[in-house]
């Protein structure tokens, strides 16, 4: 049997993680061809035979092999940026987050090549690959839910990957972040003090928004461990969440549920919708129904009256993760979790 029809079953396959990323070699190996046949074929400039294309593909896939196309270009081997993706470039916290990483980087050689996703793990895995092939010195994501594509290029990287913005429970490798549903269960018990009782939820699916969803079972967590009920809910089937979103939503939930004492939003721009929403159909905030928020965009400060919500650190969480980036590249930190602050902010509109 020769080695280009080579069951793919029979190949000795690499451990994940080790030894620094996958090679065409690697490939070759898993695929029974030769690493000249996988850079023709991953390069498209010359014909392969529809079966060994296919098995290049699988063995590409099951190694999260990435395209190097900075390869003969670089001689240092060094490309000189961070990669950072975050899910919104128009939301002020992420741009905020974005900021804390581009000051911290300042003061070393290193520039940041920003994507955004819009909040799909789709597109994240898209752009993973994109600037994976270009060799960045680490790569900083949001939140913690990735495609296992993804998640196997990640590991094979061989560069430092951060999470921010969220406590994932498999971690790819270091941390920077908070628990959104510890902090949404803060503000609800907080919520809960002031003597409200029937509470309602105005948020996003699970795909929709993972982090919007974590905020979702703290809400639910909080009002189960009182006895209350965690019924009134309108789930926002957009993302990212807008302010138009929230006036929408105030009306589905007040249709529904109109004995409901306070809504709870998952972000600031819902919440201000929501206020202005009641303001057109003659209802006071606080005193027909309450509004609350999450994130202290600066919009929750100015609105009148003042948006309830939970201040989030966004510009520490980019400049700290940009910190700990700094000392995975010189070798002073493998790994790490860092807990980010937030605390609750009670405001006129509850």
């Amino acid at each position: 049997m020769t080695g280009e029809k080579m069951p793919i079953e029979q190949a000795q396959r690499p451990t994940e993680g080790n030894n620094g990323p996958p090679t065409m070699a690697d490939v070759g190996r898993l695929a029974g061809v030769s690493a000249m046949t996988v850079s023709r074929a991953l390069k498209g400039n010359a014909y392969i035979a529809k079966e060994t294309l296919e098995r290049i593909m699988v063995a590409v896939d099951q190694l999260g092999y990435v395209l190097d196309q900075s390869a003969g270009s670089l001689s240092s081997r060094r490309s000189g940026f961070i990669a950072a993706i975050v899910p919104s470039i128009d939301n002020s916290n992420f741009a905020d987050t974005a900021r804390g990483m581009t000051d911290t980087l300042a003061r070393t050689n290193m520039q940041l090549l920003l994507g955004y996703t819009n909040y799909s793990i789709e597109r994240e895995e898209e752009l993973i690959e994109s600037m994976l092939r270009r060799r960045p010195e680490g790569i900083i994501l949001t939140g913690g839910k990735h495609t296992p594509k993804a998640r196997t290029m990640l590991a094979n990287a061989g560069i430092p990957v951060i999470e921010t913005w969220d406590m994932p429970e498999d971690p790819v490798q270091a941390v920077v972040g908070f628990s959104n549903a510890a902090a949404m269960e803060a503000l609800v018990c907080g919520l809960i003090d002031k003597g409200y009782s029937k509470f309602g939820f105005i948020g996003g699916s699970e795909q929709a928004d993972t982090r919007g969803h974590q905020r979702r079972l703290g809400f639910e967590r909080a009002l189960t461990s009182h006895g209350l009920e965690a019924i009134r809910k309108v789930e926002i089937d957009a993302v990212p969440f807008r302010m138009l979103h929230g006036g929408e939503a105030i009306r589905q939930l007040l249709t529904h549920f109109p004995d409901t004492e306070i809504a709870v939003c998952v972000s600031d721009l819902p919440a201000f919708g929501a206020i202005m929403e009641c303001r057109r159909m003659g209802l006071a905030v606080p005193q027909d129904i309450a509004i609350a928020g999450f994130g202290d965009y600066e919009i929750a400060s100015v609105s009148e009256p003042g948006i309830t919500t939970v201040h989030v650190d966004s510009y520490g969480i980019g400049a700290q993760a940009a910190e700990q980036m700094i000392a995975m590249l010189e070798n002073r930190s493998d790994t790490a979790t860092i807990r980010t602050g937030y605390h609750v902010l009670l405001r006129d509109s509850t």
